[in-house]
């Protein structure tokens, strides 16, 4: 990796958490574009650096959870339990099952551009009116952690981009989420590097992550994380709940346009 390729991707890994690291995603899910169409990393090494991203990035905005006092609490033990077996499962279906581009992508399409509609929609309904939504059960947020970190761990997404999204629309406050689903994409990423760590030494190919370039993205979230973790209290409830279905529609957005190209 060249300077200007790594300055280019600590500036990417900035300006994209303090965006998104208020609404509980890493950032993770919009640099993969990045990495793709601009740094020019191969697939499925994408996925891998991805989450390196992640482990590097995380620690900016748990910390100033933590010292807020938000990250304690069932629900972030929960999607951390959930996702963490469901990361590993979902790195092996990467490798073995899913290697091509245009299935990765349309997978994200699929998958982001109804959560994103589906939050703005119900925003937008609660915003007129005042009953709440319940929220879901431990036992279907175990199930929706375990569901996600297979994604993640497909994507390498860390899951926060999807967790949020519909534990937001399900009712849950994003001051509750967002902690949490950061928390969850942290611990799945750490495992979820690991394990693509070992199947690139019994597989051939771009499995492994490209470190150099992990790194300087994640240095960059790692600052823009803070940041954005410092705006949260500061933002309105709605305005974050469209924030990030406005941000998983743009995401599934540019997959399927891609896509049709």
């Amino acid at each position: 990796m060249d300077w200007p390729t790594g300055l280019l991707g600590f500036a990417a890994g900035l300006l994209i958490s303090v965006a998104t690291a208020p609404v509980g995603v890493s950032g993770a899910v919009f640099l993969l574009p990045v990495q793709v169409s601009v740094l020019g990393v191969p697939s499925p090494a994408v996925t891998p650096t991805n989450l390196l991203y992640n482990v590097v990035a995380g620690p900016g905005a748990l910390l100033r959870h933590h010292r807020a006092g938000t990250l304690r609490g069932p629900l972030t033990r929960l999607l951390v339990l959930g996702t963490v077996p469901g990361v590993v499962v979902g790195a092996v279906i990467r490798v073995f099952a899913v290697p091509g581009p245009s299935v990765f992508r349309l997978l994200i399409a699929v998958l982001l551009l109804p959560l994103g509609g589906w939050l703005c929609l119900r925003t937008l309904r609660r915003a007129s009116r005042t009953a709440l939504a319940r929220e879901p059960s431990s036992r279907a947020v175990s199930r929706l952690a375990v569901a996600v970190g297979v994604a993640g761990g497909i994507y390498g997404i860390g899951g926060g981009s999807l967790l949020g999204p519909i534990l937001v629309g399900r009712g849950m406050p994003v001051a509750k989420v967002a902690p949490a689903a950061l928390a969850a994409t942290f611990v799945t990423s750490v495992v979820g590097a690991g394990t693509y760590a070992l199947l690139s030494l019994s597989v051939t190919g771009d499995i492994a992550p490209y470190w150099s370039l992990g790194l300087a993205c994640g240095l960059g979230g790692l600052c823009g994380g803070y940041l954005g973790a410092r705006l949260q209290p500061r933002l309105p409830e709605t305005a974050l709940r469209l924030l990030l279905g406005v941000l998983a529609l743009g995401v599934g957005g540019l997959y399927a346009v891609q896509l049709l190209r």
